[in-house]
């Protein structure tokens, strides 16, 4: 079913009228008008409108190429709003040749394209649309264009190419390095690690300022210490010089924050306390209290995620605080998008970015992009061309939406490098030269939903999880008292003083 090809209500007439002379000779040319061809502009469009409506136009489109046909037929059938170059380019990998304004001059199948799309003013800044009567006619031989797909992969590999540090010289061309993944099987730390942060909390262990609601430096270390394999990255790891960047804490920075927004804490004083909720919540299964905290963190107002994104200035001064939009209108996008994903496989994040460009699952992190800026808030502002794309504004939003805070409660298990040198996309803005990454989640290379995501995400219904490989035996005696037969780790000593108290 097609959808509005003309949302704009742009007829064939006013759309032709709003082109050049030259234009309109050149189209008459590849319509193959009949000499003499009219030279009054009026007289031009009439002749066009004349062999539009006769046998002309099937055989012009047979003419246009893969790439063109597929640009008419998005706009014919699915694209809202008239042609959008970044959906189509994230979806075909390509542009069309023929979008922009001709001359007398323009190749035949330049010329080509312009006879289906318009934008209906001279330089084409208004998206393109297919004029009324125009649509009606091609719905009777344009086929509808191939549906959005998402790629995935049973396994993963082991290595992925990293550009190489360092300036690259005239005429040649970059190299590249295999980096080993790191992977992360998160479906069976976020329960433990769960039970680990509310254990904490209920110690009185996790400081919070009362005023920001943020867990201190010492607290987040504290947190980063107990849980199941730590965090993703060494938390203690301090700058040696001013300019270096520092990855810090990332499953151990979200956990305060994502308790809080579901209510299971709250700060009383200078320490996080559980509330009545938290409390239910150590007596409950982890996958039903996980699920809470995904669909209150989807909804939350406690922090915009993309103050995260720390080289990233301007957000929370002056007029830029007004410029940010509101991340509880962002995150059920990306969480619509997400359970689409196929569950126990394998997505390279660039194609989930692309899939979701391409599937219209759109969303804005500011509405000025000027008030942002790195080092230099003239010289350095993302408002200039190229530097508030998808993939410095959209996409970073989006790797620490799932790397901070899905891949922490366990809807996603993730593998990932080091984040210097992973996504050099960002080179060419001004202020950038001592930066080795944009954001400390560019390391982000895969993602699976794995069941309890798709729990979480209402994909399934019901969730049955998995049992837990032992580290360690125990031995219960008849007066209660426990005996572990080897070491245990941080968060299974944390995890046991919440039933027991430890004698030795």
């Amino acid at each position: 079913m097609a959808r509005d090809a003309n949302p704009r209500g742009l007829t064939l007439s006013a759309a032709l009228l709003s082109l050049t002379a030259d234009t309109l000779r050149a189209m008459m040319a590849r319509l193959s008008t009949p000499k003499p061809r009219p030279t009054r502009k009026a007289d031009m469009i009439e002749a066009i409108k004349r062999r539009l409506a006769g046998e002309s136009l099937p055989r012009i489109w047979d003419g246009l190429d893969e790439i063109q046909k597929f640009a008419v037929s998005e706009v014919l059938y699915g694209m809202e709003g008239g042609f959008d170059p970044n959906q189509f380019k994230a979806k075909y990998g390509a542009m069309p040749e023929g979008l922009s304004p001709l001359d007398s001059r323009g190749s035949r199948d330049h010329v080509s394209l312009r006879l289906f799309l318009y934008s209906g003013d001279r330089y084409a800044d208004s998206p393109m649309v297919i004029p009324a009567g125009l649509a009606e006619r091609l719905l009777a031989f344009v086929p509808p264009p191939p549906e959005t797909t998402l790629v995935a992969e049973d396994e993963l590999p082991e290595s992925v190419e990293q550009h190489q540090c360092g300036h690259v010289p005239e005429g040649k061309k970059p190299t590249h390095d295999r980096v080993e993944l790191i992977r992360r099987d998160m479906e069976r730390a976020a329960p433990q690690d769960l039970l680990t942060v509310l254990g904490l909390i209920d110690r009185g262990r996790i400081a919070v300022s009362a005023t920001t609601r943020r867990a201190s430096s010492a607290a987040v270390q504290r947190i980063a210490e107990v849980l199941d394999g730590g965090d993703f990255f060494d938390p203690s790891e301090k700058k040696k010089e001013s300019w270096e960047q520092v990855i810090g804490p990332i499953k151990a920075f979200a956990w305060p924050w994502l308790v809080q927004a579901a209510k299971l804490a709250e700060p009383r004083g200078s320490k996080l306390a559980l509330t009545k909720a938290g409390h239910i919540a150590l007596g409950k299964p982890p996958a039903e209290t996980l699920r809470r905290l995904w669909e209150r963190w989807t909804k939350n107002t406690l922090l915009d995620e993309f103050s995260r994104i720390d080289d990233i200035k301007g957000q929370h001064r002056g007029k830029g605080r007004h410029a940010m939009t509101a991340a509880s209108n962002r995150r059920p996008v990306i969480a619509e998008a997400l359970a689409q994903c196929p569950v126990g496989r394998w997505v390279r994040f660039d194609d989930f970015s692309r899939f979701m460009q391409a599937s219209s699952f759109d969303f804005s992190v500011t509405r000025d992009p000027w008030r942002l800026y790195i080092t230099d808030a003239h010289y350095g502002s993302l408002g200039y061309a190229d530097c508030h794309d998808w993939p410095i504004l959209q996409g970073r939003y989006l790797l620490c939406l799932l790397f901070e805070y899905a891949a922490t409660l366990g809807l996603i298990d993730v593998a990932y490098t080091d984040p210097d040198e992973a996504r050099p996309d960002f080179r060419h803005m001004w202020g950038t030269d001592d930066l080795t990454y944009l954001s400390r989640y560019d390391g982000l290379q895969y993602f699976r939903l794995n069941p309890l995501g798709a729990y979480c995400l209402s994909v399934a219904e019901t969730y049955e999880p998995g049992t837990p490989p032992a580290h360690a035996a125990l031995t219960v005696f008849p007066d209660l008292r426990l005996h572990a037969h080897a070491d245990l780790s941080p968060d299974e000593k944390l995890l046991l003083n919440t039933y027991a108290n430890a004698e030795s």
